[in-house]
C-alpha cells in the first residue's frame, strides 16, 4: 500500500486552528503555544506544500484561494477525526454565544426541542452580546441582532424579526391611563441605553419628563423591575413575549419593527455540523414564533 504524502500534522493543526479562530493569538491560546509558534508552523506548512496560504498585512491576514480550499478540507477532516475518537458517541459540545436576556427569555425555553432532535449534542450557552470572536471559549455559533451582509469570515442566518415597544405591569397601567403612562418612572437598560429616544423618534412622539428615571445593567433586570411595577420600559418583543403572555406585563402601544433581525452567525470556513443543525432549527422556530402586536398610536 502506498504511503500517504502528508505534511506535518502539527502544522496542519496550527493552520486549522487559525482558520477557525480567525487570528494567530486566539489559535495560540487554543493550542497553548505562542502566536509566533503558530505563525512559524503555518509558514512551514506553506514551504512543505509549495503554496501560499495566507496573504495581506500581519494584522489582517486573509486566505488565498489555496488557503481557503485547504481550510475547508481541514475543517471537515478534523470534525471526522473528532467524531471517530473513542467516547465521541457520548456527545459533542456545541458552544453558543448569545445575549443573556435573549437566551433566558427566548432560546432556553425552546431548547428542549433542539436537544430532543439532537440527543448527542451537549449545548453550552455563553452570555455575550458584543463582537463575535470565534475560537475564544470554544464558540462555534453566535446569536446577535444583525442586519445586512454577513461580517467578514462569517455566514449569517437570520431567523427572527426584531421589534420593540414600551411595557409595564398591568397593575401600574390600571393606575394611569395610557395617555399618562409616559409620565411614569422610566426604566433603562445599559445594554440599550438609547431605547426610549429611538422608540420616541420612530413613533414621532415628544417624550414628557417622567416622574423618575431608573437604570439597570441588564435587560433582564429591567424587565423584572417593570413586572414589579417600578416603571415603564422599552424592550424587545422577543424579550417580553413570555411575560406578556403570562400576564406579568402589558404593551399598550404594541411594538415597532427594527431593521435588525436575530441572526445565527458561524465561521464561514470552519462551520461545526451541530452549529449548522442549530441554525436550521432556529429558522424553523422563528417561523413558528408569534409576531408582535402591531404598533398603535
Amino acid at each position: 500500500m502506498a504511503r500517504r504524502r502528508l505534511p506535518s500534522l502539527k502544522a496542519l493543526q496550527a493552520f486549522e486552528a487559525f482558520a477557525r479562530a480567525g487570528s494567530m493569538v486566539r489559535a495560540a491560546e487554543e493550542l497553548c503555544v505562542t502566536h509566533g509558534a503558530v505563525s512559524r508552523q503555518i509558514k512551514a506548512l506553506e514551504r512543505q506544500l509549495g503554496a501560499t496560504l495566507l496573504a495581506g498585512p500581519r494584522h489582517a491576514l486573509g486566505f488565498t484561494p489555496a488557503g481557503r480550499e485547504l481550510a475547508a478540507c481541514l475543517a471537515s477532516a478534523f470534525d471526522q477525526i473528532a467524531a471517530g475518537l473513542p467516547g465521541a458517541e457520548a456527545g459533542e459540545e456545541l458552544v453558543v454565544s448569545s445575549p443573556g436576556t435573549f437566551a433566558m427569555k427566548w432560546l432556553i425555553p425552546r431548547l428542549a426541542g433542539f436537544i430532543e432532535a439532537n440527543p448527542g449534542v451537549q449545548v453550552r450557552i455563553i452570555e455575550d452580546g458584543g463582537p463575535v470572536e470565534f475560537g475564544r471559549g470554544g464558540i462555534q455559533a453566535a446569536i446577535r441582532p444583525h442586519r445586512g451582509a454577513a461580517p467578514p469570515g462569517m455566514t449569517a442566518t437570520p431567523f427572527l424579526a426584531h421589534a420593540f415597544g414600551p411595557v409595564l405591569s398591568p397593575g401600574l397601567l390600571d393606575k394611569a391611563m395610557p395617555a399618562q403612562a409616559l409620565l411614569l418612572p422610566r426604566l433603562h437598560s445599559e445594554t440599550f441605553a438609547e431605547s426610549w429616544a429611538r422608540w420616541a423618534a420612530d413613533a414621532g412622539i415628544d417624550l414628557p419628563r417622567p416622574a423618575a428615571e431608573r437604570s439597570f445593567e441588564h435587560n433582564s433586570y429591567m424587565l423584572e423591575a417593570a413586572a414589579a411595577g417600578l416603571g415603564i420600559a422599552v424592550t424587545a418583543w422577543a424579550f417580553a413575549q413570555s411575560d406578556i403572555e403570562a400576564g406579568r406585563l402589558v404593551a399598550p402601544w404594541g411594538f415597532r419593527p427594527l431593521p435588525t433581525r436575530f441572526t445565527c452567525l458561524q465561521p464561514s470556513l470552519a462551520s461545526h455540523p451541530a452549529a449548522d443543525r442549530l441554525a436550521r432549527w432556529l429558522v424553523a422556530e422563528g417561523r413558528k414564533a408569534k409576531p408582535p402586536p402591531a404598533y398603535s398610536a
